[in-house]
């Protein structure tokens, strides 16, 4: 009698699957960078030209008949506060304040933090020593407690909030471009460089910093954040941007005295100091990631 064979089980076909998986990863991985992108590149936009192109009220120096006025109404699309200012104007011209105060403090500390690290770790020995013993002393304090005591011996205005911010962005950007130029002296080119004669001054611009600039832009970009709530700290306290002039913490204290009535007057500023530092938080991370190759 012929023996009949079992007909061979089909291979369950994995190739869709692994399409799908990769397609689905590739508009996740999108989202992530995409998002918090269109975020900040919408925020940089309505903060800085929409007040200059739309017909946008003045964030100071509204008219008490008009307080407190609720979202929705004419010519107030958030409504007023209790002093009759716009609200919408107000968070505008508020978030310009906190990003120019956050530019300028990364600037500042990628600018001089950045090069006291690479200086101190190129020429090493007891200078560096002696740059990174006075920088751990700066570092040992707590950064806030340290910032609202500059900010209180200066007096509330911008540029001093930029200076006191500025007081734990140089120590701990110092720290990371030391780092970063520790490992670029180990690199081949750059011992090719200093045995040809090469200055310093040239080694330093053309090969260290070329080289440890994305490093210091991923820490930057997360300093973005870390700026934007302490400046916010600050002006809450009353000891960063001084009112009438908006920022978003002066509006989080402002509306906090009458938050019972008014609860819309601190929820506005808080989702936008909210929304901007998780951009800015996710962006540095997407750079991290791309930086390390994952």
């Amino acid at each position: 009698m012929a023996v009949t064979e079992a007909p061979a089980l089909l291979a369950v076909p994995t190739d869709a699957h692994d399409d799908s998986d990769l397609r689905w990863g590739r508009i996740r991985q999108r989202l992530v960078v995409g998002l918090p992108l269109a975020f900040v590149a919408l925020l940089l936009l309505a903060c800085f030209v929409a007040p200059y192109v739309f017909p946008v009220p003045s964030p100071v120096g509204g008219s008490v008949l008009e307080s407190a006025l609720p979202p929705g109404s004419p010519g107030h699309p958030l409504g007023t506060d209790i002093n009759g200012n716009d609200v919408l104007a107000r968070l505008l011209h508020g978030g310009q304040s906190s990003l120019i105060v956050a530019l300028s403090v990364n600037v500042i500390g990628l600018v001089v933090g950045g090069g006291i690290g690479a200086l101190s770790g190129y020429v090493g020995g007891r200078m560096d020593n002696l740059i990174m013993r006075v920088l751990d002393v700066f570092i040992a304090f707590p950064s806030l407690v340290l910032t609202i005591f500059i900010a209180q011996a200066l007096g509330p205005s911008v540029p001093n909030t930029v200076l006191a911010l500025t007081a734990f962005s140089i120590p701990a950007v110092a720290r990371v471009a030391r780092s970063a130029t520790l490992r670029v002296m180990t690199m081949p080119y750059l011992q090719a460089a200093e045995l040809s004669g090469s200055p310093a001054w040239r080694i330093l611009l053309r090969h260290v910093a070329p080289n440890i600039t994305p490093q210091m832009l991923n820490f930057a970009m997360l300093g973005m954040g870390i700026v934007i709530v302490t400046e916010g700290a600050l002006s809450f306290l009353g000891l960063g941007i001084p009112p009438p002039a908006p920022s978003w913490g002066n509006m989080i204290f402002e509306g906090q005295q009458s938050m019972s009535a008014t609860p819309l007057l601190v929820l506005w500023p808080s989702l936008a100091l909210l929304a901007t530092v998780l951009s800015f938080n996710l962006l540095g991370e997407n750079v991290r990631d791309e930086m390390s190759g994952r």
